[in-house]
């Protein structure tokens, strides 16, 4: 697949998620109790009591990656084009960030509209996508009441028709999926330069709801995306892209 892609049509993207309260005790005593079963589950102990302050604690560290109990806050995103001047590749890079997860959704899934919205041409590419980023979007999205485009109502679709999703981590696998290969340990594999030089997933949580800094995480996850743009470069042995070749977009254009 990957000698005849085109990469121009593919729209490279990462998200952020935060648990979707600043903590537990903000959390309804119906949704509390949900969340003290989901602990239970992420703890392995199906017929134990959790102490509500395990549950707390856990909440702050994991509630963000479950769409039942978190929200989005920013969905960066990169397309890959060809200067009409210099004839190399430039990378456009563009964060969706919004305190209003509904007002985000609706400008994400307007590109995606706009410019993506045919999965006989056009891919979505990004690290783990198959199994997070995207079920993640449509969950939230559904929460939100929003129409799924085209390209990402993908529930019940089969495994060939949904081959314009391009998955980095799936694709080292080579169909062994006994092991999770993080995009870190692959950027330090291929030579790329890491995007780990600020804050981490874990950390996102306590930047957004305590720092309240939206723009940090914005270049925190478009970094994510350059390092996703990088690796699948490397996997079609093609020279990655210099600093002069990364262009930053204001959110009004892409």
């Amino acid at each position: 697949m990957l000698e005849n892609l085109d990469i121009a049509n593919v729209l490279f993207l990462d998200i952020e998620t935060v648990s979707g309260q600043p903590e537990y005790d903000d959390l309804t005593g119906s949704f509390q109790k949900l969340w003290q079963i989901k602990s239970r589950q992420i703890l392995r102990k199906y017929d134990e009591e959790i102490e509500e302050d395990e549950a707390k604690k856990l909440y702050s560290e994991k509630a963000g990656i479950f769409a039942e109990f978190g929200k989005i806050v920013c969905i960066s995103v990169g397309i890959v084009v060809r200067n009409p001047d210099t004839k190399q590749l430039e990378l456009r890079l563009k964060s969706f960030t919004n305190d209003d997860e509904t007002q985000l959704l609706k400008d994400f899934s307007q590109l995606v509209e706009q410019y993506y919205n045919n999965p006989n041409k056009h891919f979505f590419c990004g690290h783990n996508l198959r199994e997070f980023d995207i079920p993640y979007v449509c969950r939230r999205m559904i929460v939100n009441q929003l129409p799924l485009p085209r390209s990402l109502n993908i529930a019940g679709k089969k495994p060939w028709e949904t081959k314009h999703l391009l998955d980095t981590l799936e694709l080292w696998k080579f169909g062994d999926y006994k092991h999770y290969t993080s995009l870190d340990l692959l950027t330090n594999v291929f030579g790329i330069p890491s995007p780990k030089d600020d804050i981490d997933g874990s950390e996102v949580g306590d930047v957004y709801w305590n720092e309240k800094d939206l723009d940090r995480i914005a270049e925190y996850c478009e970094k994510d995306v350059l390092a996703v743009v990088q690796l699948l470069l490397k996997y079609m042995r093609q020279s990655i892209l210099e600093e002069n070749q990364i262009v930053q977009v204001n959110k009004k254009t892409i």
